[in-house]
This record gives C-alpha cells, structure tokens and sequence, in this order.
C-alpha cells in the first residue's frame, strides 16, 4: 500500500504541478542555485541547489515541479510505514495516504519548490526511525536520523522548533531511556557537521536569517493571536478533515509508548505561538498525526464496512471539492468561476490564513497570481534596455524592489544586468555599476529627484492575473546619479 501511495502521490502531483508558470520564489531559487554558496540570507543551500540543477539544460517548469512531486510521494509512503508501526492495516493506511494527499498545506508542499518539500518527507522518516529504535531496531538508526536531521537544517531552519519538541517530548516519557546510546551522540555529530557550513556561513554575514525574521514580525507579516493561529491550523489541512489528525492526536496522548509525539506536537505548536511562526511553518509535522488517526479510525470502524465506505467519501469529496485551490489544475477563468461557485467559504478561508499584506486582493489568489507576468515584465524590461543609446547600455543597470522582479528578469532575460537591495541580491551587491543609468522596475527613481539628474517614465508594466501590487509598475529611466552607488548600496538593504 505504501509503494502505490507514494506512486500515485508522485505522478498526479507531476501532472497537476507544471501549469501557469514559475513561482516568484522558485525563480529566486533558481538564480540563487547558479550562485552556489553555504547559505543565504533567506534560506540554506539545499532548496536552490535542487532547483538550479532542474534548469541546466533550459527552461523546464516540469522538471522543476518534479522535485517537489517526488518529496510529496516520498512523505506518502513514509506515512503509510508510519501507519504500519502504529500497528494499522490497508484500510488506516488508505484513509492516512488520502488525508495526506487531500490536506490543503501538505499538497502545496508538493505543488511547488520550497524550503518544507523536504521536511514533507523527512520530518516523519525521523519519527518512524524513532518509533523502530524503540521497537527493537539497532540503535545505529540513529545515525540515519541524524544525516536526516542535518539535511533539514540544510533546508529550513523550522526544523529546529521540531527537532526540540521531538527531544522535550521523549524527555517527558519513559521513552526518554532511546538517549542513553552513543549511536545517539553520533547522529547528533553528524546533524551538527552537515549544519556546520551553513551556520559559519550565516555567522560571517552577521545572522542575516535573525534580521530578516525580526523585519518581517515588525511590518510585513501578519501577527495573529493563539485562538487564530489555531483555527488557521485546522484551515490549511481542510476543517473537515482535520478531524482525522485530531484523532490521532487524541489517540497519541492516549497511547503510553507513543505518547510523546503527541507531546511533541503540542509543545512544536506552543512555540510557533511563542515566536509568531507562520501557520505553515509546523506542518511538516502533520505526516505523524495523520498516520495515527488512520490508526485509530481503523480500529474504531472494524466490522462496520458500512462506516469505513462513509469514512473514505468524506475524505474524497471534501478532499477533491478544495483541491483545484491548491493543485493548478484548473484554467484561471475556470478556477475563478469555481471559485465563485464555491462560495465565501473559499474567500473567508484566504483572508483568515493570510500571513502577509496585500497577497490576496489580486483576482487570483496570492501563489497562483505569483505564477504570472514574469516572462512579460522580464520582456518589458528587456526593451527598455535595449532601446537604451549604446554608450548608455553600456554602463546601464537594472534595479528591482523585490527579488521575485530581479530573479525574472536574470531567468527570463540573462543579457540584462539586474540588482536589487532584496535580501541575497543586496549580498550580492552592484558588481562594477557606478549607477549613472539606471532602469527602474519600481518606478522609485522617481520620487528621489535630489539622488538624479533627470528620472523618465519609460514603460509599465501590466499582465493579466498578475499580484495586484505589481500590476500597472512604472519603469523608469534614472540618469546622472548624484554619489556613487557605494555609498548609496547600504541605505538600499531590504531584509524581510
């Protein structure tokens, strides 16, 4: 049951991902993957180089969708394992693979390149090694844990809070008695080599990730309180079912030997309300609470095939009702004409889970309006460079406000020169540029007439189901820059 889970997870993701186009950060992923580095400001290396090596050979939306397909199929068969140790059988593992393919967080996972398509598969291969240690299993299995434990690091810092809830919640049991092995303190080595490079890599810069966190608690992201957070928490897995991780949540707390997973997703919560996390950002974790609850509802429905039929078309239809929110499967006409059929329920939805400003007053919802208009700006921008005199394309720049609009631009249109002071891209600096011409996407040039001798208005910027905040951009054509850009590149940083 596990192998058809994770084939059939892997395959409808690699149909249903590759459609609208690349993603604002999948683009910064990949422009950051041709900059190999330890680390960078915003994330660890892993993420970018996965996403660079899909575009070696060109252009490809399908191969890169393929990376986060295969960590969604490999988090589909780990869960059934994970149902399996629980003592479950292939109807407990059906209704787990369902849920997990269903549940709104988990699929967007796997839709697209981000930082928790890793933990999708990871985070519940750490506690299904956790659970065969305590079963018997050689103690050495630790060392896979922690070559697990360190590719997280090496892919979202998150994985940290789950990490010590994990730890807390075994110190919290009897269970506590899996630390008292040396192979433990190996695998702890060999997380911290594989983090090693990043957290040097991160020391040097002066911690970056921390400022980054502490700008975006203090203006772009939204703050919501305990009560929200927890609904908000049953939202991105789908309200109805969520009963299902509920259960197994009650069935953990209920279950001596594995209680301290139930431990560990309360505490894994309590932190992500102590330090604001965003509501996706424990999710990885849902994979374990889910596998329980295949358990528990198979044990609670045996002999009752009448309830486990009920049991497994409520899944599939409320599953298929909220998919095309998450799965891009439907043309964006079509997929705004259901979205209207459905409802205020979609739009209720969107607002109560929002974690930034302004993402959701495009006609589409904020992911699905970040897949549009790159190619065009990137083509926009492209013109106004080249229709530049040549003595002053020559020493001309591009500037962007965001690292989405620089990443397009270097992915779609590599012959222009492009900068921003958006988190790596300001690392990466203005290379020789001395800033007397200077395209900018923003249109900020504009209102800083004492920095430039003249700013021009040459072009804007407008594509259908674009984000609203970069539908109709001014670009504008800066000369004569008033002080060398050196000194005017540390007032440009923009960590968030």
């Amino acid at each position: 049951m596990a192998l058809i889970a994770a084939v059939a997870t892997f395959f409808i993701h690699l149909v249903g991902n590759p459609h609208y186009g690349f993603f604002r950060d999948e683009l910064y992923f990949i422009i950051a993957g041709f900059h190999p580095q330890w680390g960078y400001v915003d994330e660890p290396p892993v993420v970018p180089l996965l996403a660079a090596a899909t575009q070696l050979f060109g252009h490809s939306l399908i191969l890169l969708r393929a990376i986060p397909a295969f960590f969604a199929g490999a988090g589909a068969y780990v869960t059934c394992l994970l149902v399996a140790e629980f003592g479950g059988s292939i109807f407990a593992q059906s209704i787990a693979a369902l849920v997990f393919f269903f549940s709104p967080v988990l699929m967007s996972f796997g839709m697209k390149v981000g930082p928790d398509e890793v933990g999708l598969w990871l985070w519940p291969l750490i506690a299904l090694l956790i659970v065969r240690i305590l079963a018997g299993a050689p103690a050495r299995l630790w060392l896979l844990i922690g070559l697990c434990a360190g590719i997280c690091l090496e892919s979202k810092y998150s994985v940290l809070f789950f990490l010590a809830a994990l730890v807390i919640g075994l110190l919290l049991t009897p269970q506590r008695r899996i630390f008292a092995s040396w192979w433990c303190a190996g695998g702890v080595a060999i997380a911290f080599v594989i983090a090693l490079s990043n957290f040097l890599w991160q020391m040097h810069y002066g911690f970056p990730m921390l400022e980054l966190l502490r700008a975006g608690q203090n203006g772009k992201n939204l703050i919501v309180s305990p009560g929200m957070y927890l609904v908000q928490e049953l939202i991105i897995t789908n309200v109805v079912l969520a009963l299902e991780w509920i259960i197994g949540l009650i069935w953990l707390l209920a279950t001596r030997q594995i209680r301290f997973f139930g431990y560990l997703y309360i505490i894994l919560i309590l932190e992500m309300l102590l330090f604001h996390g965003k509501h996706y950002y424990p999710a990885d974790v849902y994979p374990i609470l889910i596998a329980a609850g295949g358990v528990a509802i198979e044990r609670w429905t045996t002999g009752r095939r009448i309830l486990r039929i009920a049991v497994a078309a409520v899944v599939l239809i409320f599953g298929l009702i909220f998919t095309p929110f998450t799965l891009p499967i439907l043309s964006e006409q079509t997929f705004i004409a259901y979205a209207k059929g459905v409802g205020q329920t979609f739009h209720i939805s969107q607002q109560a889970t929002a974690t930034e400003h302004g993402r959701e007053d495009s006609a589409l919802p904020g992911d699905w309006a970040d897949m549009h208009g790159w190619p065009e700006l990137a083509r926009t921008v492209e013109r106004v460079y080249n229709a530049l005199p040549p003595s002053e394309r020559a020493q001309a720049v591009v500037i962007t406000g965001n690292y989405g609009e620089a990443s397009a631009i270097k992915f779609f249109a590599p012959e222009v020169p492009v900068i921003s002071g958006h988190n790596q891209y300001w690392l990466w600096g203005y290379d020789h540029y001395s800033g007397n011409v200077i395209i900018d996407v923003a249109g900020d040039c504009g209102a800083k007439a004492h920095l430039f001798r003249s700013a021009t208005q040459v072009a804007v910027f407008s594509a259908a189901y674009v984000i609203a905040y970069e539908d109709h951009l001014p670009i504008m054509a800066c000369r004569g820059l008033r002080k060398p850009l050196s000194q005017i590149w540390p007032e440009v940083k923009h960590y968030e």
